[in-house]
Parts: C-alpha cells; sequence; structure tokens
C-alpha cells in the first residue's frame, strides 16, 4: 500500500503540470519535513541509513520549497551534498551558527532567487541567539525567506519553525510572536509557514493559530485542498505508535491568496522503511 502510495503521489503531479502550465499558472511544491535529529541509539533507524531515502524522496517528488526540522549540522552537510540544486537558509538554534538543531529552509536555485532571509528564536528575546522561551525544555527557532520566482517575478514569503514539546507556555506565546512576526516581516506577500507545531488540530495552539477573528490568523493548507491524500497523522515513532493513537503536528498554513491545489502525507520509503518518526507533507500550491 505504501508503494502504491508513493508512486500515486508524482502522476497526480505529473498529470497536473502540463494543464497548470498551459493555464499560465505557476504550480509550486512545498513540504514540511522533521527528518529526526542525528540519534545514535536509533540502532537501523540512525540517520546514516535514512539520509539518501530523505534526499531521494525530496527529489522524486520534485519539491519545490522545503522546511526541515531537528537538523543537526552534519545532516545539513549531507543533504547539501545530496541536494546540489538547493540553497537553504538557516542557522544551529544553541548559538546562531552551526550548534544545536536548525530549522532551515530549503529552495531550488534554478527556480528562485533569495531576496531576503533571517531568523529569530521563540522566546522573551526573540534576537537573542540560543535564548530559551517561557517554559520551554529547548531552544527553538523559526527561519523565514522572501523569495523571487524567476520566471514570473512572483514573491514569496516563507517561513519554517519547530514548536517545544514540553512546554506548555512557550507553544502557546511561541504561536502568538509567530503571527506577529509574519505580519511585520511578510509585506502583505503571499505567506507559506511550515513546521512541526507539537500540537494537533484540536488544540488550542492551532486554534489560535487559525482563529478567523484574528485578521493575522493562518489557515491550514488541509482544509483548503480539493485533493487530500493520505493518513490524518504525521507522527508514527518508526511506526511505533498504534495507529489509532497517531497525531498530525506537522503542518503547512498559508494566507495572503495563496491556493491549495493538493495535500498529501508521504509514509514510508520504497522499501517498507521510514524516511523518519515524522511523514513529511506535500503540498502545491500557487
Amino acid at each position: 500500500m505504501k508503494i502504491l502510495f508513493l508512486l500515486f503521489f508524482p502522476i497526480l503531479s505529473m498529470a497536473a503540470t502540463p494543464f497548470l502550465q498551459q493555464s499560465g499558472l505557476s504550480p509550486v511544491n512545498v513540504m514540511t519535513f522533521n527528518i529526526r535529529y542525528d540519534n545514535p541509539d536509533d540502532s537501523l533507524n540512525n540517520w546514516s541509513y535514512r539520509r539518501d531515502k530523505v534526499a531521494n524522496a525530496v527529489l522524486f517528488y520534485d519539491v519545490d520549497i522545503i522546511g526541515t526540522q531537528e537538523v543537526l549540522h552534519n545532516q545539513l552537510i549531507d543533504l547539501q551534498n545530496r541536494l546540489p540544486g538547493y540553497g537553504y537558509v538557516g542557522v544551529g538554534r544553541e548559538d546562531g551558527k552551526e550548534k544545536g538543531e536548525y530549522c532551515p529552509l530549503w529552495y531550488k536555485e534554478s527556480r528562485f532567487n533569495l531576496i531576503e532571509s533571517g531568523c529569530f528564536w521563540l522566546s522573551e528575546t526573540p534576537e537573542k541567539a540560543g535564548s530559551k522561551g517561557w517554559d520551554g525544555a529547548c531552544e527553538r527557532i523559526a527561519s523565514w525567506a522572501k523569495l523571487l520566482e524567476k520566471y514570473s517575478g512572483k514573491e514569496y514569503f516563507i517561513l519554517n519553525t519547530h514548536l517545544d514539546h514540553v512546554g506548555v507556555t512557550a507553544r502557546r506565546e511561541g504561536v502568538k510572536l509567530l503571527l506577529q512576526r509574519v505580519k511585520q516581516l511578510s509585506d502583505g506577500l503571499p505567506v507559506v509557514v511550515t513546521g512541526d507545531f507539537n500540537a494537533t488540530p484540536e488544540s488550542d495552539v492551532i486554534r489560535n493559530l487559525t482563529d478567523t477573528a484574528n485578521t493575522d490568523c493562518l489557515i491550514d493548507s488541509r482544509s483548503l485542498s480539493p485533493v487530500v491524500y493520505g493518513p490524518s497523522w504525521s507522527f508514527h515513532d518508526f511506526g511505533r505508535i498504534p495507529f489509532d493513537k497517531r497525531e498530525l503536528i506537522d503542518f503547512i498554513f498559508v494566507r495572503n491568496h495563496v491556493r491549495v491545489l493538493r495535500y498529501g502525507i508521504i509514509v514510508g520509503a520504497d522499501d517498507g522503511t521510514y524516511l523518519s518518526d515524522h511523514a513529511p507533507v506535500l503540498i502545491t500550491i500557487e
């Protein structure tokens, strides 16, 4: 079943592309992907066994923009070597350089020019490198970029983040900060926000992020898509969580005239193994 899904999604993409090109539209494939940090205790799920599969999945699904989470510096280098056509923005969350996990944003250099980029920490002192926010267990960071599509002249504002897995206040205050920064930095451009939010769709965190009573709210891309494919969950802990206990905690949000054409969650690699402990989410927008 996993193999059939993996085959179906790119076929759908190839079938849609000629129509969209003839219509003068410019569909963009966007992915959010928690790749799981390089943990030596992961045994056969360790990064060394997954890195080629992760890179090949990005290439196979022809992803234009990718927000990744839990990326250590050695993993960043591995992906750079395996994705030579992609540029990235992002820094290590512990020192603003190379220490700790990155939340890097990747983009196809053949398609986009990087206009502006930056990062901030999800804390009471967002500009202070390595600052830990509220009751968070870890430093948390957001990376952002303004991208100019070369052939159309369209610009996008993209932000990628990873909310704390422990701190309730850190998640609640973190999304408030995200909404403020998206408003300040996006300049009215089409917005795409990717990330692991460590919160389910029913949680206060996601409800506050998407509350239409707030004019600065974001919209869950899943709710906008006419085509939704794959499971309703994204975190599975390398398949160890029972199906009825798995949760959706990875999201792609949009706003400002972004049309979502399709939405899917990718479960496994082509040999029946898992790409990560999270399933990547893939959407197509214009």
